[in-house]
């Protein structure tokens, strides 16, 4: 992982964080390639506007969207009330790194089996006023501009960037253009606190391509699914985040920070079978509290969540207009939903020793929904409400420190909720019946600095049972409802191995290698006659490769060369199909130099899929094909593709 990235997880929670070191060895619209460098974390893309993101397989039997972790955007949390994270809300050129804690032992990010990511926006050295703007050029139409504003000085720091991104895409029916800008800024008060306001707006549309069958994967992957390409499907979304946080150190034992903050998203999304049309109002608190006790460290807090759902769906009469894409009709649904999670938690550090430290955390998680039918009347309407039991999740961590690097353990409880859909039966009315998942997570790991520091190792053995298993059934073609369906058993072994060699005094080497061994299966899983138990929990390749090669000159010049190896992916709980493996590797060429005192400029020039492989970069498990179709299984990734571009900086 990246040198000199600030850690945010407590304590002696154990955490993976890349930064601006590994986003710069690829494209900058290629978020899943960064954040796919760390073992156990995988995201998987079907589109720029369809991402997955699993943390040890868990959330990958979700059919869309990233679920069963916290996502939080400069300590806010941005996960909806019922568990979506939408991480292409982001432009991955504004951030400064990205922290991922695997598994429930977070404890003051949430407790969610799946674990927690911390999105943070980049950092400017006091004293500084630059401007800088990045544009880079690519195939498919492709071009992407970021342009950022930055001042800092001892009590005042601002940011604003502004990015705009087109491109015509790789596949048929797969246009994206987006707009938006991130403006951060911070006010020294006093010498004990501070005041910060965030606000992130992007506007996109993207046009859906969908999910492909095997035939016309394997014959030409450019192809859409031909109902979204004869509807000319797409989404368009509006997503606005501000947030204001204060600072306040009462001590130098004892400070406290507190977030308020409101999100909207507007969504219009024309699809084959209806038109969905939805709005959400979100907003909430985080207050943490972290302080020394004698010689103990703790934190404490709560964050609260609350968001306010409006969505109907439309007739799609695409049929009928004359070969014009989308038409709505006549209204189908009209419903609204009121979602609310409440977090409380604390951890305790104790350090027995110098090398000896133990910690001890606690998440008390209460979730409540509501949900009402505006459209139908009388005993067709389904309005309900769903009050889940407050549920306690106990976290306890041991590690030992040595010279050279460090021992640690862990075992921690955690839970996902079932989202409001997942709780409906198939008449629409919500099923008590439906219970939480919980786990338990049992992890050892190691870490391990040699050299002189030039060589890391990591290495973490994991096991998670979890129970109440659930599972999303397709019963229409955008319709699946949620149940408890047995157990899983999630192990395995994550490594990750990096070092850096002077080659001459101007040229440094720096081979890397990133694996994760997932060992993922069903211990009890009976679906109607069907027994699934022992077999490969679906949706998550065996092993997984990444690795690459980093060279820099003293002269400003860089060569980046990645690879990335996925093994076959289960498709269908039956174990009966699976995607290919695949290998692709991507290259990156860049240079770096002083025009004059103030100005700087950086050129770049990369190609992805160096060897033109044909891979599913993204799968859609147990896929139904209706009227007799084949099932469409999967998202291709792109072919060969090329891109360059130029950076300029001046400072004042």
């Amino acid at each position: 992982m990246d040198d000199a990235v600030p850690k945010k997880a407590t304590g002696i929670t154990v955490s993976s964080t890349i930064g601006t070191q590994t986003f710069e060895r690829f494209n900058p619209i290629d978020f899943p390639s960064a954040i796919n460098q760390i073992s156990g974390v995988y995201m998987l893309s079907g589109a720029l506007n369809t991402n997955r993101i699993t943390i040890r397989g868990v959330g990958a039997r979700t059919p869309y969207g990233t679920d069963k972790l916290r996502l939080y955007f400069n300590g806010i949390p941005v996960t909806n009330g019922t568990g979506f994270s939408a991480i292409e809300a982001y432009d991955f050129e504004n951030l400064g790194s990205i922290e991922v804690i695997k598994g429930p032992k977070g404890t003051a990010y949430g407790s969610n089996l799946g674990g927690a990511i911390l999105l943070q926006t980049k950092t400017s050295s006091i004293d500084e006023t630059r401007l800088t703007n990045t544009s880079t050029f690519g195939s498919y139409a492709m071009l992407k501009d970021n342009l950022s504003f930055v001042h800092s000085e001892e009590k005042f720091a601002l940011t604003f960037a502004y990015n705009h991104f087109e491109t015509d895409g790789y596949r048929q029916n797969s246009q994206f253009e987006r707009d938006g800008f991130l403006l951060n800024t911070e006010f020294k008060i006093s010498s004990k606190s501070s005041l910060s306001f965030l606000t992130n707006y992007i506007d996109y549309t993207a046009h859906i391509a969908s999910s492909i069958n095997l035939t016309d994967f394997e014959e030409d992957p450019t192809r859409a699914a031909s109902n979204w390409l004869a509807a000319q499907g797409y989404e368009a979304n509006k997503y606005v985040l501000t947030g204001l946080s204060h600072t306040y150190r009462f001590s130098e034992k004892l400070k406290n920070t507190t977030s308020l903050f409101y999100t909207y998203l507007d969504h219009y999304e024309p699809r084959p079978f209806d038109i969905l049309d939805e709005f959400t109002n979100g907003f909430g608190f985080r207050s943490v509290f972290e302080g020394h006790l004698a010689k103990a460290q703790y934190v404490v807090g709560g964050e609260l969540y609350k968001d306010e759902y409006h969505w109907g769906t439309f007739e799609n009469l695409y049929a009928d207009n004359n070969g014009n894409g989308s038409l709505q009709g006549n209204r189908l649904s009209k419903n609204t939903e009121f979602r609310r999670q409440f977090n409380l938690f604390g951890s305790l550090t104790y350090p027995f020793s110098e090398a000896f430290s133990a910690q001890l955390g606690l998440n008390l998680n209460k979730t409540h929904y509501t949900f009402n039918d505006l459209f139908n009347e009388g005993d067709a309407n389904t309005s309900a409400e769903r009050n889940f039991d407050a549920i306690l999740m106990p976290n306890f961590g041991l590690r030992y420190s040595f010279n050279f690097g460090q021992l640690y353990a862990n075992i921690s409880r955690g839970f996902s909720n079932p989202s409001l859909e997942e709780t409906l039966t198939p008449d629409g009315v919500i099923n008590p019946d439906i219970a939480q998942e919980t786990g338990t997570n049992y992890e050892l790991g190691s870490q391990w600095l040699l050299c002189q520091n030039r060589f890391s190792a990591n290495v973490t053995l994991y096991r998670m049972d979890i129970k109440n298993l659930l599972v999303a059934q397709r019963v229409g073609e955008d319709q699946y409802i949620g149940r408890n369906a047995g157990q899983t058993r999630h192990q395995g072994l994550e490594l990750d191995v990096r070092y850096r060699a002077n080659l001459t005094h101007k040229l440094i080497a720096t081979p890397y290698v990133s694996y994760t061994f997932s060992d993922h299966s069903f211990v009890d899983f009976v679906d109607g006659d069907n027994d699934y138990s022992g077999n490969p929990l679906t949706g998550v390749p065996k092993h997984r490769l990444s690795t690459g090669l980093d060279l820099q000159h003293t002269n400003g010049l860089q060569w980046n060369l990645t690879h990335q190896y996925v093994d076959n992916i289960p498709l269908t709980d039956a174990n009966t199909e699976s995607s290919s493996s695949y290998n692709v590797f991507n290259a990156k060429l860049g240079y770096r130099t002083q025009l004059s005192n103030h100005m700087t400029l950086g050129l770049h020039t990369g190609i992805n899929n160096i060897f033109d492989e044909n891979y599913a970069q993204s799968v859609l498990i147990n896929a139904v094909g209706f009227g007799g179709a084949q099932p469409r299984y999967f998202y291709p990734g792109n072919g060969r593709n090329f891109y360059g571009g130029a950076r300029l900086s001046y400072i004042f």
